[in-house]
């Protein structure tokens, strides 16, 4: 299943949590794959996103891709079988820029089967996550590259807080679910 919020929502967070909560049932912390490549605005989303979460202290999640340390398209044919090895078992989500209708632009997805990033630019790629978070930043067509590059930072900027928002939240709520009660001691 598909869950879709506009970036100017500002339920956008609020829905982005409860999707999650709906997609993993995981009670493992939750890991994030960030991304993208700091070279190139439109395709920036993952690694702010990365840079966002590690700056979140408490949230209780690894981060994978930040500005300082980006993750391409490339180097997710290795993480798949990394991340099993390194994080058994906790639910991965994946986070991506990506390119759609002209109309889309703007808009969060959350997809229950991961993602396979370079998709827009017609790469061949291995399907990476449990969960994915895709942001619409441009327009598909054939001159991506160029039109990745005219993206406005602002919004891919706006994205990558809403959704390193969530994800932190996400991560905050599963963790205080599974802490032992300790109740007055009396």
């Amino acid at each position: 299943m598909d869950y879709t919020f506009n970036v100017c929502n500002s339920l956008a967070r609020t829905g982005l949590v409860m999707a999650l909560h709906k997609a993993i049932a995981s009670d493992r912390p939750p890991v994030a794959l960030c991304i993208g490549s700091d070279l190139v605005i439109g395709d920036s989303l993952g690694p702010v996103c990365g840079t966002l979460l590690q700056e979140k202290t408490g949230a209780g999640i690894f981060v994978y891709g930040t500005l300082r340390h980006p993750i391409t398209a490339k180097e997710v044919k290795y993480l798949n079988e990394f991340l099993k090895d390194t994080h058994p078992g906790c639910p991965i989500i994946a986070i991506d820029a990506a390119v759609g209708d002209a109309g889309d632009i703007g808009l969060l997805k959350l997809t229950t089967s991961g993602i396979r990033p370079g998709l827009g630019a017609n790469k061949k790629l291995c399907r990476v996550g449990d969960v994915g978070i895709m942001g619409i930043v441009a327009e598909k067509s054939i001159f991506n590259y160029s039109l990745m590059n005219l993206t406005r930072l602002n919004l891919v900027y706006k994205m990558a807080e809403i959704v390193a928002d969530a994800v932190a939240d996400f991560a905050l709520e599963k963790k205080s679910a599974t802490a032992p009660f300790r109740g007055l001691a009396g």
